[in-house]
């Protein structure tokens, strides 16, 4: 002590003191011990005996209040009671401006030709929709008030309200968040993330040109957007933000996981449109295209139709997200010999390790081959996690605490029922003829009619949870108004295919993969919606504009 004191004279911050040594004997109690608080600690032992530097004569010296209580005095204050915790309630505003929106609506009569339990659930969920953008509550609890909503007021039984809570998809995505709890827990995400680290990560944008092209070149394999996403991505990429100083809840969010998490999902529903066998729904477009048109479309004609503008958008979309919505760390030119120094003092592969890739590797194998041994995504996940769950790489408990799993379950289930029953009340049925009528009507070239019919089907999606319940509910009807209006059969067919996969990137509720990187954390709702509206916009002028001149030079129209 006494040479930093010789170095400048203390401070005592708070009371804007400045002791120096020539001022008389202050004694300290410490009161964290009993035998500190029976003996006085005297500055003046540790404080040189020639003052630091003189002081004017002129300055009035202050005189110093109290530094410290005694022990025995502080024993003997009263203890203040602890303060009461605040109520974690719902926001205000949001929650009003939630329930005025399906008040209004529900009060407003129902267009001709609307049943009027389908307007009803229109209410309800459009209330919903605005509560969970606004988020007054967490997303599972205002899809849960939705749900109640719904049974009280009997527009939907409670067998109907909760019967997506049975749909294998909303399941799918909760073992996902499980897997990624073992892969990152064992320490394989880690050594993985500092495989890729070393291999492309000079730069943050390497890195994610290497994440996208890597599921896009096992999309024709696994055919579910969601078990892609889930089961090998969100882990992976979840280890690559954690291994490079990105997490959420710290302010960290934005160094890389904001930007990657954004372009990992934006890209998957490009690398769905890709091919046939890469989304669940696709082979249903090709299923009502031939039964509409009379006219099928094969793996083959798929693929060559969707590979340039698959192409373009999968360079052009991650470079677009770079510059509007950049992360923080940019270069990294140490990053891949560190990651190598890293992956040497992880050493060989431990136990868990092994138990882990080995099941995942099972769980992938089955997602690529399960249509020939008849074993679906959501079965062969939850073999998968048995798996781990015998073997004590991941808990139960574990399981349980993975709140963001529960809370998307919910969430998803519920927007899932309500838009299955709006499907199933005649609502977008209704939607389609009248658009099919509006659209007739305006006497347009078949050019502009099917620009207007495609912008119609593409921001629809924001009433769907599923890209399939959108293709069985709309698909046909606009792909034979189209036809109607002169548009080339085959061209309109492969369009409406191609975007039925793409609009699934406007919502984090639209695709199986949006409820998975959205429930990482990394990126606010509203950013979320706002960039996914752009990056629809961009993919719209790439696939109708390149994609255009592309399907004109194979013949398409």
């Amino acid at each position: 002590m006494a040479a930093s004191t010789a170095a400048s004279p203390l401070t005592c911050h708070g009371l804007g003191l400045r002791l120096r040594p020539r001022l008389p004997n202050i004694s300290l109690r410490r009161g964290s011990t009993a035998a500190a608080a029976s003996k006085p600690i005297s500055l003046s032992h540790s404080l040189p005996s020639k003052p630091l530097s003189p002081e004017p004569a002129a300055t009035p010296r202050r005189a110093l209040p109290p530094v410290a209580a005694s022990a025995s005095a502080a024993a003997r204050a009263p203890a203040s009671p602890p303060p009461k915790p605040a109520l974690q309630g719902a926001a205000i505003k949001p929650l009003l401006a939630s329930i005025a929106t399906g008040v209004l609506i529900w009060f407003l009569p129902p267009p001709s030709g609307v049943p009027r339990n389908a307007w009803q659930l229109l209410a309800i969920f459009l209330s919903t929709i605005v509560g969970i953008v606004t988020q007054p509550l967490p997303l599972g609890a205002v899809a849960l008030l939705g749900l109640g909503a719904a049974v009280l007021t009997r527009t939907l039984t409670f067998a109907a309200a909760f019967s997506a809570f049975g749909d294998p998809i909303p399941w799918l995505i909760a073992l996902a968040f499980f897997f990624a709890r073992g892969f990152i827990k064992t320490g394989l995400g880690s050594r993985v993330a500092y495989a890729f680290v070393s291999a492309f990560g000079g730069s943050s944008l390497g890195l994610g040109y290497a994440l996208v092209f890597a599921e896009a070149l096992l999309a024709p394999a696994i055919p579910s957007v969601a078990a892609r996403a889930g089961g090998i991505f969100l882990p992976l990429v979840k280890s690559l933000c954690e291994a490079c100083g990105s997490r959420t809840g710290d302010g960290t969010e934005r160094k890389l996981g904001s930007w990657l998490m954004l372009t990992c999902f934006q890209t998957s529903v490009i690398s769905s449109a890709m091919f046939l066998t890469a989304m669940a729904a696709n082979p249903l477009a090709a299923n009502l295209t031939a039964t509409t048109i009379g006219e099928g479309i094969g793996w083959t004609l798929w693929a060559k139709a969707a590979i340039v503008p698959g192409l373009l958008s999968l360079v052009l979309v991650p470079l677009i997200l770079y510059v509007i919505y950049p992360p923080e760390v940019k270069s990294s030119p140490d990053a891949p010999r560190l990651a190598k120094e890293r992956l040497a003092k992880m050493g060989p592969m431990t136990k868990e390790e092994k138990i882990m890739a080995g099941t995942l590797l099972l769980t992938v194998g089955l997602w690529i081959f399960g249509g020939m041994l008849n074993v679906d995504a959501v079965s062969a996940a939850i073999l998968g996690l048995s798996i781990l769950l015998i073997s004590g790489v991941v808990t139960w408990k574990e399981c349980l605490a993975e709140s963001v799993a529960w809370d998307t379950l919910t969430w998803f289930a519920a927007l899932i029922a309500m838009a299955g029953y709006l499907n199933k009340f005649g609502l977008i049925s209704w939607f389609s003829e009248t658009v099919v009528k509006f659209i007739g009507g305006l006497g347009l070239s078949w050019q502009l009619s099917f620009g207007v019919l495609v912008l119609l089907y593409f921001y629809s999606h924001y009433f769907f949870a599923s890209g399939a319940a959108h293709i069985g509910a709309m698909f046909t009807a606009f792909l034979s108004v189209a036809s109607a209006l002169g548009t080339p059969s085959l061209f309109a067919a492969m369009v409406l295919s191609f975007l039925s996969n793409i609009m699934g990137g406007i919502t984090h509720y639209g695709i199986g993969s949006a409820p998975v990187f959205y429930g990482a954390g990394y990126v606010p709702l509203a950013q979320w919606w706002g960039y996914g509206f752009l990056i629809s916009v961009v993919n719209i002028i790439i696939w109708l504009g390149a994609g255009g001149f592309w399907w004109k030079m194979i013949g398409l129209w």
